[in-house]
């Protein structure tokens, strides 16, 4: 670990964070719209607050807290910067940790502010959202939860989030104008659950074809989304054209340029993309701005992903800054005040094929305020080092997190701190410019996004273990349960959230349950989607386990405690999935009968327990997740062909078992959920079980090959089931929690 700055360089490092010359002069705050945010969040106490607003210093948001006869005053240049005053009030005096998902906050008393607050964010931009986040997470939200999750982002001072609900109704208007038919868009388009692989311009088609009921009513939901969005002062980022375009483009374009990429992940061939000097590509650029436009306004902040994860045709740098001219010229066509927002995923992706000369000829063809380059994975892998701090634009700095959207408990803070702080610090940043998230789903580590977007309104980074003491003593306390701010921690939670410190939130990789996994005997050579051997010691998180259960005589009111008990018991016991199934190989080696059947017997057991535990948390059912999914349908059809794809993107993700095959996506989304762990992960270990037995009594060596055939078949059926699953969580969950720890706590060798 690099030895940290002295806090002044520190601070005036941040401070000292250009902002861009594109963005976008200050506007003044509306107040109603921060006065309704307060009232949704707290509700019955939006009276007790006054909201006043302030000039931004020097062009950064800025805001005040302070009591003044007998209520708060919120201060600030923007409704994003009033809102953070609330979240700075909540936290650091009312002693309450502000989660997402967002619930209403009910307030007990209004704790006086001690002395008058005054904070600067040294960012002009906070990003929120991955593409990918548009499905593994909120493939099937409403305005019910885009509203709250608004909110919450408000409070964290997120003032740039992705907004690409919606975008099928661009990209319908847009094809129809240039003469394709609805069954050629229909080709095209792929289904919800689908969007941003579509958006990305990595497949066609698939989950689709995508109703006209769903792309009118998410046109409607967009616009609801961006409303209250720039109420708030927020610059929701829109799309520009890529160049991806329907392979029908030959019969509607016999004239057409266009080129195949190579294969994207396994199971996937390439799509079609336009060539950038043909001039069909400015006319398509143009149009798509101009659609987008009248359907949803514009910020004038464009995405566009060229190749995402997939090479271009040639690495010919004049035909690479051809593409990025093209790319920024179409929209500049449109609007002259357009900012291309680049992910530079594809700089560390493909680093192979992304060389200086590839990278400079892309991104140099834009000018410098025109451009801002997202650097995704700043937290693990930053590429602002290798790659000049991108050559002079500006840039933000992001954490990549919860790939899949799987349930796993991790995330690596130190990593995090030390990443960011050595960006801030470095005199070779250029022009640093914000700080983000880009996760792939929203996660089920609340730490993590708190940490990171508390960050966006400090100067220095903090030490990770002060600030995470104060973190867990407003988790589980404030005054809605007769606490405040700087009440002592549980001293049983903090025992139990330091050894998570060492453990879980020190790690990289996303540990699982290797019992998601199609079954097999584990192989440590192959590459598993659980990631099932964590790179700590179990025992030490099942100490914790063992730990923060003792604080429920404490704690138990809090929703908060329960659902990090469940959290970390179905992380602890899901860790005996691999050491449970290497004792049944152990068994079948020994061609034991007795004890193998036994063993199969206690993994099938620890598989339904699991499902149980699971069950009693409404974050980990499967239930909601499919329901909301045939919410959307007008019609039998239509409501099928959601819950397919909601079915499917958690399980084989595309159509194919590609086991073992090179960027294999089975099981890339699969879920920890109550449902999943008893319907589709059970099914197959007695599938597997059963073919071990009849082997064994043959004397038969056991073939996996057609084991796996029969797996694949079963597996796409279960896609295309409608059986239905709990909608509300059942049972008490330290009750579950403790009685399952009890049960395996010798196994887990506490």
């Amino acid at each position: 670990m690099k030895r940290r700055a002295p806090l002044g360089i520190v601070a005036l490092a941040l401070l000292a964070l250009a902002r861009p010359a594109g963005a976008d002069a200050p506007v003044a705050p509306d107040l109603a719209a921060a006065h309704a945010l307060i009232a949704r969040v707290i509700p019955g106490r939006a009276r007790d607050f006054s909201i006043e607003a302030i000039p931004a210093d020097s062009g950064f948001d800025t805001f005040e807290v302070e009591s003044r006869s007998g209520r708060i005053v919120l201060r600030g240049s923007s409704g994003v910067a009033i809102a953070s005053a609330l979240n700075w009030y909540l936290e650091h005096v009312a002693g309450i940790t502000v989660d997402n998902p967002l619930r209403p906050i009910h307030l007990r008393s209004l704790p006086a502010v001690p002395a008058k607050v005054h904070v600067t964010t040294p960012y002009t931009y906070r990003y929120f959202f991955n593409y990918c986040t548009f499905s593994y997470s909120m493939a099937w939200w409403d305005w019910r939860q885009w509203e709250r999750m608004i909110d919450w982002m408000a409070l964290k001072g997120i003032n740039m989030p992705l907004a690409a609900t919606g975008q099928e109704g661009t990209w319908q208007l847009v094809l129809r104008d240039l003469g394709f038919t609805d069954a050629q868009i229909g080709a095209f388009l792929v289904g919800p659950a689908y969007l941003p692989w579509g958006w990305m311009g990595n497949i066609d088609g698939l989950g689709g074809p995508l109703p006209d009921s769903w792309i009118r009513s998410h046109v409607a939901l967009e616009r609801q989304i961006l409303a209250r969005e720039r109420s708030l002062g927020m610059r929701p980022v829109l799309q520009g054209f890529t160049g991806h375009v329907p392979e029908s483009i030959r019969s509607v374009f016999p004239d057409a340029k266009i080129h195949r990429t190579g294969d994207w992940s396994a199971g996937f061939s390439g799509t079609w993309f336009l060539d950038p000097l043909d001039p069909l590509f400015q006319r398509i650029g143009r149009r798509f701005i101009e659609r987008q436009t009248e359907l949803f306004g514009t910020d004038h902040l464009y995405a566009a992903d060229t190749f995402n994860e997939i090479d271009p045709p040639t690495s010919d740098s004049t035909f690479l800054a051809g593409m990025g001219r093209t790319v920024y010229e179409s929209m500049r066509a449109a609007d002259p005040h357009a900012v291309w927002v680049l992910q530079g995923w594809f700089l560390y992706y493909q680093a192979k094929f992304w060389k200086e000369p590839q990278a400079r000829a892309l991104l140099g063809a834009v000018p410098d305020d025109r451009m801002i380059v997202l650097d995704l994975y700043g937290d693990r892998y930053p590429v602002w080092k290798e790659r000049k701090a991108f050559y002079g634009k500006p840039w933000i700095w992001n954490v990549l997190y919860n790939f899949g959207g799987q349930v796993s408990l991790y995330g690596d803070l130190p990593s995090v701190a030390r990443n960011l702080n050595d960006a801030v610090i470095s005199p070779a940043k250029g022009r640093l410019a914000g700080i983000g998230m880009m996760m792939e789903g929203l996660g089920y580590n609340p730490i993590v996004p708190d940490y990171v977007m508390d960050l966006a309104w400090r100067t220095r980074v903090p030490q990770l273990e002060e600030w995470s003491e104060s973190y867990v003593a407003r988790r589980y306390g404030g005054v809605e349960r007769g606490a405040q701010a700087g009440t002592p921690v549980n001293p049983q939670a903090w025992s139990a959230w330091r050894m998570l410190l060492a453990t879980v939130y020190r790690s990289a990789p996303q540990t699982g349950t290797y019992l998601a996994e199609r079954p097999g005997f584990y192989d440590p050579k192959a590459r598993y989607r659980s990631a099932p051997t964590a790179p700590y010691d179990p025992k030490l998180l099942a100490v914790a386990l063992d730990t923060l259960l003792r604080a429920a005589p404490a704690l138990s009111g809090s929703d908060a405690y329960r659902y990090d008990v469940v959290n970390l018991a179905r992380q602890v016991l899901g860790g005996l999935g691999l050491p449970f199934v290497n004792a049944v190989e152990e068994a079948y080696g020994r061609k034991d009968r007795a004890a193998l059947v036994a063993r199969e017997q206690r993994v099938l057991g620890l598989i339904r327990d699991l499902d149980d535990l699971t069950g009693t948390r409404p974050e980990l059912l499967l239930g909601p997740w499919l329901g909301e999914a045939r919410r959307w349908g007008r019609t039998r059809e239509e409501r099928n062909l959601y819950e397919w794809n909601a079915r499917n993107i958690i399980t084989l993700w595309g159509t194919k078992c590609t086991e073992g095959e090179n960027d294999d996506l089975n099981l890339y989304a699969h879920k920890e959920w109550q449902g999943m762990f008893r319907n589709y992960y059970l099914p197959r270990w007695e599938a597997f079980f059963a073919g071990l037995d009849r082997a064994l009594d043959a004397g038969k060596a056991f073939d996996r090959k057609p084991f796996a055939a029969e797996m694949c078949a079963w597996e796409q059926e279960w896609s295309g089931r409608h059986d239905t699953f709990p909608v509300t969580a059942k049972g008490d969950e330290i009750e579950t929690a403790r009685r399952l720890y009890a049960k395996y706590r010798n196994d887990l060798g506490t």
